[in-house]
């Protein structure tokens, strides 16, 4: 009877079909291995998911890292109206860095094809006009300078390998693959080692998982609980979003509360030196933490999920962007409130910032590449139905980005080095100086590059090329990791010195191999 009862269940999910409307039933997806929907609802879910992500980054844009640590309190208005979009894709285009990398690896996939090497998004992204910060900034830089991934996305090459960046454009890859959660986290291997590792690579794989389950499935408990299962559990991304899971169970009805216990267990910043023992954090699990807390508290309420999503603080336009972008694939376009769609509908044939591409057209190579994956992975298209093949997850290889290192030290100096060396004594394991060349005389485009002579216990270890122009700069001055634990003389020579430049040492961060002890000094 045991081997009956599994046939029969074997049996039944291979034909159980999942309506295109969804549907109230919790955990619905479980006993499928299929899923149908219209064409035109697959092209109203992806539709949604560009939009949501559009007005959840434009929503979140004001309060962008202006609440550090804190959250954004219920009396504090976050403005809306219908140009706010345009405006800004004028005004302040960089705000949607959320986006318009989506779009590069979008323009690559349209060009080579869905088997596009890292190679080719690498090169892409790094030599386009836009700006960027962080694990992208620090790639960019590695990869004109020869690193090409996966190395330009490791801790050792990039000290903001744990930051947000993948995780805010992954959202393409989810979006092109409906049901296809390993076809998904396939593509984000070869993009997101691009700019991250370890716990920035999850992120990017557990949003993405997040949008394809979203295609077949209106429940939020199983749609996070999918994306988290390709996550090792031993990661600290996996150990994040858990907790989140579980103090919402705890506290259902207070998001703040979830937001305060989690402010206390999983907030301390480890790898982004200008995150460490201060209160700015875009630590990748961090800030999908807040995603998550949008989504679940926001109840597929949209305003209520970008709302929460951006009231957690930190980087508040990127995590509605996300939030409003899983929540409108499970809505689809058409179900957004009509509140939002003028703004979007204003720039819908616009060319997005730093992009030859309309939204509209982005809507239409999603679906191309969508539809495209789905006959590649086994589904059907047959009179204006769509079947997707849905995969189990699958386990992703353990990641983890500065093994070893732990911050002991963190000093400001935010001083102007014309002459003389930048000399740093310290005892630990690794050091970070964070700087960057200015003009001295008010430049504002030049081709300069200071060339900076790195010595260690009087070896030289690198030459160091700094880009005054900010497009292609060095994100930091110099990183050294997995040194041998001790004291450490380190010293920073300008080569080419040049009257009309300087160099601006902000501050350093050092690391030890164990964990900083904080001693009561009367004692």
């Amino acid at each position: 009877m045991r081997k009956l009862g599994i046939s029969i269940i074997s049996l039944i999910s291979a034909v159980i079909i999942i309506s295109s409307c969804g549907g109230n039933g919790k955990n619905k997806s479980l006993l499928t291995d299929k899923a149908t929907l219209s064409v035109s609802t697959l092209k109203d879910k992806i539709k949604g998911g560009w939009a949501g992500q559009v007005i959840g980054c434009t929503y979140g844009g004001p309060t962008e890292f202006q609440f550090k640590g804190s959250m954004i309190q219920d009396d504090q208005p976050i403005i809306w109206y219908d140009d706010y979009i345009r405006e800004l894709f004028n005004s302040d285009p960089g705000l949607f860095d959320d986006v318009y990398m989506d779009l590069t690896f979008i323009e690559v996939l349209e060009r080579c094809g869905l088997n596009a090497p890292a190679d080719s998004f690498a090169i892409s992204f790094a030599n386009s006009p836009y700006k960027l910060w962080h694990a992208n900034q620090a790639a960019r830089y590695n990869i004109l300078n020869g690193i090409m991934p996966p190395a330009s996305g490791s801790w050792k090459n990039n000290p903001h390998a744990d930051d947000i960046d993948f995780q805010i454009e992954s959202d393409f890859a989810g979006m092109m693959s409906p049901g296809l959660i390993n076809t998904a986290a396939e593509i984000c291997d070869r993009t997101g080692h691009i700019t991250n590792y370890g716990d920035g690579w999850y992120g990017g794989v557990f949003m993405a998982g997040m949008y394809a389950t979203a295609f077949y499935s209106d429940d939020l408990d199983f749609i996070i609980e999918q994306g988290l299962k390709p996550i090792p559990e031993k990661s600290r991304f996996y150990q994040s979003i858990s907790d989140v899971i579980k103090w919402h169970k705890a506290y259902p009805k207070d998001w703040k509360q979830c937001w305060f216990e989690f402010q206390k267990k999983h907030t301390s910043e480890k790898g982004c030196p200008e995150g460490v023992f201060n209160s700015f954090n875009i630590d990748a699990s961090v800030n999908a933490a807040y995603v998550v807390m949008g989504l679940l508290y926001g109840e597929k309420d949209f305003f209520k999920t970008i709302d929460i999503a951006c009231r957690c603080g930190q980087d508040s336009d990127c995590n509605p962007a996300t939030a409003g972008g899983i929540l409108g694939v499970i809505l689809g376009y058409d179900k957004i409130p009509a509140y939002w769609k003028p703004a979007v509908e204003k720039v819908q044939d616009l060319k997005f910032p730093y992009s030859d591409i309309t939204l509209n057209q982005v809507y239409a190579l999603s679906y191309k590449h969508a539809l495209e994956q789905i006959l590649k992975n086994g589904g059907e298209l047959k009179d204006d139905k769509v079947t997707l093949k849905i995969q189990e997850p699958k386990l992703l290889r353990f990641e983890q980005s500065f093994e070893g290192m732990y911050p002991s030290k963190q000093l400001l100096v935010r001083k102007d080095f014309l002459d003389e060396s930048i000399k740093i004594d310290f005892n630990g394991n690794g050091i970070v100086v964070l700087g960057n060349v200015k003009s001295q005389c008010g430049v504002a485009k030049s081709d300069y590059v200071a060339i900076l002579d790195v010595f260690i216990d009087g070896a030289k270890v690198e030459q160091v090329h700094m880009p005054y122009d900010y497009i292609i700069r060095k994100y930091d001055i110099f990183y050294k990791y997995l040194l041998k634990n001790g004291d450490h003389k380190l010293e920073i020579k300008w080569v080419n010195q040049d009257p009309d430049f300087r160099i601006t040492e902000k501050a350093y961060v050092v690391y030890s191999d164990k964990p900083l002890e904080i001693k009561n000094p009367e004692k």
